[in-house]
């Protein structure tokens, strides 16, 4: 009888112990996953949006609000445009950086994300500069445009090489190098796949996500984690080394274009 019991009691302790390891073993679990978390919430990058108030953001409020967490541009039938306009972050002129941010958009929509932009003096609310272009129809989503400048710099599924205009000091040159909405100095240097394969890699009306990586003369856009567009910007007439930051809505019919988690790192 004596052993029987000091055998149930040694079994006791055991499971005890294991009970004790286990518990140990769980708790070094949960640090291990909160210090790859603290990681990753450190990785540089910084919320440029707080999802409650358009604080450090310039724009239309005709155009412009924070609705349900997210920045929203909307054109109704009674407040069309005449000229696209834009809101922008009022924090700097970032010049090499990664932005991320998730987008949805109406089918009818047509937007963009616009960086190393200037300000237009005549036009309220207007940038000049590259854009990461957006549409609801998916024709545009993914390449690279120059708004109210060089116009289309890389289509979706190519990698370009931009050069200057043979006579850059003649006037009226720079538009006279843009035909059928393309920059004419601009050389296809590699195929990034299929425009129509790539297509069907970003959703309509849903969200997707953006990430551009701009450093130097280099120029990507990411799609849902796919490169839809690089440019190598060699023109030294017309190219940006930093500017302004924003999204558009555009002239056209009525539409709706979203944007949420807004990210930037500055490299």
């Amino acid at each position: 009888m004596n052993l029987k019991r000091n055998y149930m009691r040694y079994a006791l302790v055991v499971l005890a112990l294991i009970g004790l390891q286990s518990c140990k073993e769980k708790k070094e679990s949960k640090a291990a996953e909160e210090s790859v978390a603290v990681v990753e919430d450190t990785d540089g990058f910084v919320e440029i949006f707080d999802g409650k108030t358009l604080d450090n953001w310039e724009g239309d409020p005709n155009y412009w609000r924070v609705e349900n967490g997210n920045l929203v541009g909307e054109v109704t039938p009674s407040t069309l445009l005449q000229n696209n306009t834009f809101i922008v972050w009022k924090g700097g002129q970032p010049s090499d950086f990664e932005l991320k941010l998730e987008f949805r958009i109406a089918e009818a929509g047509n937007s963009g994300i616009n960086y190393r932009s200037e300000k237009i003096d005549t036009i309220p609310y207007a940038l000049r500069g590259y854009q990461a272009d957006i549409d609801g129809k998916i024709r545009y989503t993914g390449q690279n445009y120059e708004e109210k400048k060089r116009a289309t710099l890389a289509y979706r599924g190519e990698k370009a090489i931009i050069t200057s205009q043979e006579n850059p000091d003649t006037p009226g040159s720079l538009r006279a190098n843009v035909a059928k909405n393309a920059w004419q100095s601009r050389e296809v240097i590699e195929s990034l796949g299929d425009s129509d394969e790539l297509k069907t890699k970003i959703k309509s009306e849903d969200w997707n996500e953006a990430h551009l990586i701009i450093k130097g003369n280099k120029l990507q856009h990411y799609i849902n984690g796919v490169l839809m567009s690089e440019v190598i910007d060699d023109d030294t007439v017309n190219r940006a080394s930093s500017g302004f930051l924003g999204v558009q809505v555009h002239v056209g019919p009525p539409m709706k274009v979203e944007y949420r988690n807004i990210q930037l790192k500055n490299l």
